[in-house]
């Protein structure tokens, strides 16, 4: 920060003001017809500033006024004197006072901050022309708006003649937020940093570490490289500053391209977008003219009616829903769901008449019983799987005996006996339930370097015996127990090639026809015998 009462010429100064504390500043312009341009730049608290002049003093010749210490004797003795006012503001704007012929005098800067404690920045110059610190914007300042997504935002903007026709090294910083458009850098800074808590100020003529600086909103070094991949590598729109959390803002600086899409946006919210030109020689800024837009609407979702008793495929996309309804049309005692979940294991949650009554994760076949009640709706919300596309069929009904999918043992798992191995057959073994059912063996012979991979690929449990050949199919068979341990059965499959391996896939088909396949097994047969 910037300590002394004097302003440099040609340099940008930060500074800070306590609530209600005014501050002065003076700088001197020596010859009269002399150009002048002064720029305060307020940090996220509106000021009041006016700037004024006197006259020097006769005594104070040209050669000497430039020296701290005459300076110092100068203010001194006008300081009780009111100088003629040139110029004042209140309010957050970036303003300027420009004038191409001042006369000289001693010039006077008056500050003040009646809302909190805050920092500001001032420009002074004499030589405005060949300065030119802040990036000039272009004829047509705004920030375009040229394509709308549900969670993305294209925008455009013209370049600043600064870097197209005066080829000064410019990078555009885009700021992203909420809650409304921000008018300078500095302002969007201060609100990155710690906000409303204002640190106590440092003394004046002590170091300034960089921690004071980040707490002021002054970043402490130039992180613009690491900003620049920011929406690429995180998903969720946040801040990168240390500090704890208080808006979703967000700064990106992408060097000299003229349109950027800002990804990773929440549906159906409004969003503030402001653009800067950064000019990084001097790291002084210009703001464009901020623009703001709303997300598109998530697409409503489509609600799929489930008919009492029926099976109903469904498809969920990688991490998608799915809405589907029940409205039984008769009184009811109870409720029952069947889920065959094809491939991996979804989420089924069940409300009814807006209460939240099952939440569960299925993996293979599952039951879920609930109590009814007169005239209710059942409202069933599916989530897919983060690894991949669900697929699932899904069977709602108010008759209990209407059981279409076929009972599953816990493990459905095939157990190949490796003692029993020949060179043309291999012995397997397999689980049922109490319940009748018919059971169907399939082989397909496989290359040597089929792996786990290619049979996860396969695992499609819903794909039925209807989509195999009939040269694939070994036998069907009916099978149950009333104990439970000893519904296994076992099956020699016979006519296999020496040191070939098959893969074997055993079918469930329920009364209703709907079939449920078991995990797929591996087996090879002995090369030699």
């Amino acid at each position: 920060f910037h300590d002394s009462s004097v302003i440099p010429d040609g340099a940008e100064i930060s500074s800070y003001l306590f609530r209600d504390t005014p501050k002065r500043y003076f700088f001197v312009v020596e010859e009269d017809n002399t150009p002048l341009a002064v720029t305060v730049t307020p940090c996220d608290a509106p000021l009041e500033w006016k700037l004024s002049v006197q006259e020097l003093p006769e005594e104070a010749s040209g050669e000497s006024s430039g020296e701290p210490e005459p300076l110092e004797q100068q203010k001194q003795q006008i300081t009780n004197e009111e100088g003629t006012e040139l110029f004042s503001y209140k309010g957050n704007d970036v303003e300027y006072f420009v004038s191409s012929s001042s006369p000289s005098g001693l010039y006077q800067l008056d500050l003040l901050s009646t809302e909190k404690d805050t920092h500001f920045k001032v420009y002074a110059t004499t030589t405005p022309e060949s300065d030119q610190p802040y990036p000039e914007l272009p004829y047509d300042p705004r920030i375009d708006v040229t394509s709308l997504g549900r969670t993305t935002v294209t925008l455009a903007w013209k370049p600043s003649p600064t870097a197209s026709l005066l080829k000064q090294p410019i990078q555009y910083c885009i700021v992203i937020n909420k809650e409304h458009n921000f008018k300078s850098l500095c302002a969007v800074e201060a609100k990155l940093s710690s906000d409303d808590a204002f640190m106590m100020a440092p003394k004046p003529g002590l170091d300034f570490s960089p921690f004071d600086f980040a707490h002021f909103g002054f970043p402490s070094d130039n992180n613009s490289g690491k900003e620049r991949g920011f929406l690429k590598s995180s998903s969720k729109f946040g801040r990168q500053t240390p500090s704890k959390p208080r808006v979703d803002l967000h700064k990106v600086c992408i060097g000299n391209k003229n349109i950027f899409t800002v990804s990773d946006l929440k549906p159906d919210t409004q969003y503030y977008f402001d653009m800067f030109a950064v000019n990084t020689n001097t790291n002084m800024s210009t703001a464009y003219v901020g623009t703001f837009a709303r997300t598109k609407e998530e697409a409503k979702q489509k609600t799929v009616e489930l008919k009492d008793g029926k099976v109903t495929d469904v498809f969920i996309k990688r991490k998608g829903a799915k809405f589907l309804r029940f409205a039984p049309v008769s009184s009811h005692q109870k409720v029952t769901f069947s889920i065959h979940s094809c491939l991996d294991a979804v989420q089924i949650q069940v409300r009814r008449d807006g209460k939240l009554l099952l939440s569960q994760n299925v993996e293979g076949v599952r039951q879920f019983q609930l109590r009814g009640k007169a005239k209710a709706k059942y409202l069933i919300r599916l989530k897919g799987s983060k690894k991949g596309a669900s697929m699932l069929k899904i069977l709602a009904t108010t008759r209990p005996n209407k059981q279409s999918f076929p009972s599953l043992p816990e493990d459905t798992r095939i157990k190949a006996f490796d003692k029993l191995r020949t060179c043309s057959s291999v012995t397997v073994a397999w689980l049922g339930t109490q319940e009748r059912n018919k059971f169907c063996i399939y082989k397909r012979e496989v290359d040597d370097n089929y792996n786990e991979e290619q049979k996860k690929r396969e695992q499609n449990q819903c794909l039925g015996p209807d989509t195999r050949k009939k040269s694939e199919k070994v036998l069907c068979k009916y099978f149950h127990s009333q104990n439970i341990q000893k519904a296994v059965t076992t099956e020699t499959i016979r006519g296999l090639q020496p040191g070939k391996s098959y893969l074997l896939d055993v079918y469930v088909i329920g009364h209703g026809g709907h079939s449920v396949k078991y995990q797929s097994k591996l087996v090879k047969t002995r090369k030699f015998c």
